[in-house]
C-alpha cells in the first residue's frame, strides 16, 4: 500500500498499484493508436520460439522505471539476461518519481517510453490509457528463459489486478503478502504461540498484559491497517459474499455476521487496553518502533514490506515473522491458510512505444529465475514467479514465512479493490483512529464505514468497478 518508501508501499497500493483511477485520469490524445504491429517505423524481428514477439536484435528498450523503495537496478539487471535470447538487445532504464506529470506528455505526444513502472503516488490511471496499452496474455503464454510457459510458473490470480474492463494490460510483479507480524524470538522466550483465531488473540492479549506489554500498536496514518486485518478475516470466515457486498458497495455490507463478529473482538480489546495508547498521535513508523525494536507490543498486521521498512528500527535477532490473519471460528469458510495476497507494481507496455516488442521482451526477461531470484535476494520481497525463494530466505526471516504462507495458501489467494480504486482510505483512516483510540464504538464505526461506502455508491459520475 504509501506511507512507507517504496513502490510497494502504502501510497502505492492504496492509490494505485491495482487502482482503477477512475478519478484523476487524463485527457487522452484524439483517436485510438495503431498497435506496435502495423507501426512500419518500430525495428522487427523475426518471431521464434526463442523469440516470441519478434523483437529485433541491436535494438533498445526506453524503459520509464518508477524510482521508489525497490529503485530501478532490478530491471536494469534485466539488460545482461536478455542478451541471452535477443542478440544486442539493451534496456535503457530512466528512473522516475512522478510519473503521470512526466510521462502523460508522451502519451499525448504518441511518443511514450516501450515500458513503464506505473507506479508511486502520481501514477497514471489505467482506464485513461486503457486503448492505449498493449495487451499482455501473449507474455503469459510465451516460454521463459528457461523454457517453461510462463503461465505455469506464477501463482495464482496474478492477472487480476492489472485487468482493467477485460483486458490484461498491467503485469504485476511483486507479490505482496498481508498477514501479522511477530517476534518468532519473542514468543519462544515467552511460550507463546502465534493466534489462528480471535479467541486466542484475545488470550494471547491477556498474558502479554500480565508481562506489561500490548497486543497491539497502530499509528495514525496506518490506522487503517486493522481495516486491512478486519477485512481479511471476515472474507476468510464468511467466503466470497462478504468480499462481493464490499466491492458492491451494497448497503448494510459493513453490517454482515462476519465482519460484525470480527469488529466486535476488536472493540473488546481496546476496551480491554491491549492496543498501546495514543496511536492516534503517534507517526506511524515511530508507532511501527514500538512494536519492532522496543517489543512494548507482541503483533502488528502489515504487508509484507514491514521487514525492508523497518530495517533500521528492528530489535537484533528479531526474527520477524508472519502468519496469516486470525479467523473468527474455527470453521471459516476458506481455511486458515487462506490469504490476502496481491501482485504489485504494474509494468505497462504502450502500443505507440518505438520498440513495443522489446518492451514484452524485458517482462519476459524479469519472470525468468534469474531475474526474479536477482529481485528477492535484493529487494527481500518475492514476485510473482514461484519457486524463486531459497529456504534461508537470503537471510530474511520475513521472506522465508512469505513464502511458506503462499505455499500454504496453495488456491486460497484472494484480493480485494474497492478502496483502492475509489480512494476511500483518507475518508477511512478518521473512524478508524476514533475506534482505536477508543472514543468511537463498533457500532459508530460500522455506521461511518457504511456512509463512506455509500457515498460512493450513489454518486453517478464515478465508474464502478466490474465484480467477480
Amino acid at each position: 500500500m504509501t506511507l512507507r518508501t517504496g513502490s510497494l508501499d502504502r501510497r502505492t497500493l492504496l492509490r494505485g498499484a491495482i487502482a482503477t483511477a477512475a478519478m484523476g485520469s487524463f485527457a487522452v490524445a484524439c483517436g485510438s493508436p495503431s498497435s506496435n504491429d502495423d507501426d512500419g517505423g518500430s525495428p522487427k524481428g523475426e518471431k521464434s520460439a526463442k523469440n516470441p514477439f519478434g523483437v529485433a536484435e541491436n535494438s533498445k528498450v526506453d524503459a520509464a522505471i518508477f524510482d521508489g523503495g525497490y529503485g530501478t537496478d532490478y530491471v536494469a539487471f534485466t539488460s545482461k539476461v536478455v542478451g541471452s535470447q535477443v542478440k544486442g538487445l539493451t534496456v535503457k532504464v530512466k528512473p522516475v518519481v512522478d510519473i503521470a506529470p512526466e510521462l502523460q506528455p508522451r502519451f499525448v505526444g504518441g511518443n511514450p517510453p516501450d515500458l513503464i513502472d506505473n507506479s508511486g503516488e502520481d501514477q497514471i490511471g489505467f482506464l485513461g490509457i486503457l486503448d492505449q496499452l498493449e495487451e499482455l496474455d501473449d507474455v503469459f503464454e510465451a516460454n521463459n528463459y528457461e523454457g517453461k510457459k510462463i503461465a505455469d510458473t506464477v501463482y495464482p490470480n496474478v492477472k487480476d489486478p492489472g485487468t482493467f474492463n477485460g483486458k490484461f494490460v498491467g503485469l504485476n510483479y511483486v507479490m505482496t503478502v498481508y498477514g501479522v507480524w511477530h517476534s518468532k524470538t519473542l514468543f519462544e522466550e515467552n511460550n507463546w504461540t502465534a493466534p489462528k483465531t480471535w479467541d486466542e488473540a484475545l488470550d494471547l492479549g491477556q498474558q502479554a498484559k500480565k508481562k506489561g506489554k500490548y497486543l497491539f500498536v497502530h499509528g495514525k496514518e496506518a490506522a487503517t491497517y486493522y481495516l486491512t486485518l478486519l477485512v481479511d478475516s471476515a472474507i476468510k470466515e464468511g467466503g466470497d459474499e462478504v468480499r462481493i457486498a464490499l466491492e458492491k458497495l451494497e448497503k448494510d455490507s459493513w453490517s454482515h455476521p462476519a465482519i460484525q463478529g470480527v469488529l466486535k473482538v476488536m472493540e473488546t480489546m481496546v476496551k480491554q487496553k491491549m492496543f498501546v495508547p495514543g496511536g492516534s498521535g503517534t507517526q506511524f513508523q515511530k508507532a511501527q518502533a514500538i512494536w519492532s525494536n522496543d517489543q512494548k507490543a507482541l503483533l502488528y498486521p502489515s504487508g509484507g514490506w514491514i521487514e525492508n521498512e523497518m530495517k533500521k528500527a528492528t530489535k537484533k535477532d528479531f526474527q520477524m515473522t508472519g502468519i496469516p490473519e486470525m479467523t473468527l471460528t474455527d470453521k471459516p469458510k476458506m481455511p486458515y491458510e487462506a490469504l490476502r495476497a496481491a501482485a504489485g507494481e504494474p509494468f505497462i507496455v504502450p502500443k505507440q512505444g518505438k520498440n513495443a516488442a522489446g518492451g514484452k521482451e524485458v517482462l519476459r526477461a524479469m519472470l525468468s529465475q534469474e531475474a526474479a531470484a536477482n529481485f528477492s535476494k535484493t529487494k527481500l520481497a518475492p514476485t510473482i514467479v514461484k519457486g524463486t525463494v531459497p529456504a534461508d530466505g537470503y537471510g530474511s526471516s520475513a521472506l522465508v514465512a512469505q513464502s511458506k504462507m503462499l505455499e500454504a495458501a496453495g488456491e486460497n489467494i484472494f484480493n480485494y479493490l474497492f478502496i483502492v480504486a475509489y480512494g476511500m482510505n483518507t475518508d477511512l483512516l478518521v473512524p478508524w483512529n476514533s475506534f482505536l483510540a477508543g472514543d468511537l464504538d463498533a457500532k459508530g464505526l460500522t455506521a461511518a464505514m457504511q456512509k463512506i461506502s455509500d457515498k460512493v455508491r450513489e454518486d453517478d459520475s464515478i465508474k464502478k468497478l466490474e465484480v467477480k
